[in-house]
């Protein structure tokens, strides 16, 4: 299966916080916490991919963003690249952001020991987030 390349987001207000979002997520049926995230656009860098889905789905512009890794999370049947980056200096959009017609983004922020709970306790499902919070 052929994917266009993704971001995924670490945005850290300050060294010890993290931005997570809930969201529902219909192909299992639940409401999680994850890193926020989303699918580069045609013709659109990483980095202009990532501060576009920060405002979008935290409502919150970064200042710096520095690459963290990048993942193949499903080689056997999928291309897709998922790109990590810590986003810092978190600050008011440049212009409104506007969430996708099909979200619905409950972003919120943890600890980044609140946060590994989360995952401890099951509140956290995708690999993406369990590996993003060892990232940082």
């Amino acid at each position: 299966m052929r994917h266009q390349p993704s971001v995924i987001l670490i945005p850290m207000p300050d060294p010890d916080h993290v931005v997570l979002v809930r969201q529902y997520r219909y192909a299992i049926g639940h409401w999680i916490w994850e890193l926020p995230a989303g699918t580069l656009e045609p013709g659109e860098d990483m980095e202009t991919a990532a501060r576009r889905e920060c405002e979008e789905e935290v409502g919150l512009s970064p200042a710096h963003l520095e690459r963290a890794g990048a993942f193949y999370p499903t080689p056997g049947y999928c291309d897709e690249l998922m790109v990590f980056f810590r986003l810092t200096g978190l600050g008011a959009p440049r212009a409104p952001a506007h969430q996708d017609d099909d979200e619905v983004l409950e972003p919120r922020t943890f600890t980044l020991d609140e946060a590994r709970r989360l995952v401890a306790a099951g509140g956290v499902m995708d690999m993406k987030t369990v590996l993003g919070l060892q990232l940082v």
